[in-house]
């Protein structure tokens, strides 16, 4: 898990490194073995993962938005 600095945890480096963490928290609450306190700072944690997670991925969209000019071109096997 990120270290927490006193303006709060670490933002993730990357994408990949937030949803490898967001995997672990998820098993670690899954598991059931947290004290209440732990398992809220986690849940609250897993939370701000997710959002961060969503931010990226509506940037991605955003570009390739952009590079479409603004037209999203459905995706066929054939057009791979």
């Amino acid at each position: 898990m990120a270290k927490a600095t006193p303006h709060g945890p670490t933002p993730p480096a990357s994408y990949e490194a937030a949803l490898q963490e967001l995997e672990q928290l998820v098993a670690k609450l899954e598991s059931g073995d947290l004290p209440l306190e732990q398992l809220l700072s986690q849940y609250q944690r897993g939370a701000e993962l997710l959002a961060f997670c969503r931010e990226r991925l509506q940037a991605v969209q955003t570009q390739v938005q952009v590079l479409d000019q603004g037209v999203l071109k459905a995706w066929t096997p054939d057009a791979a």
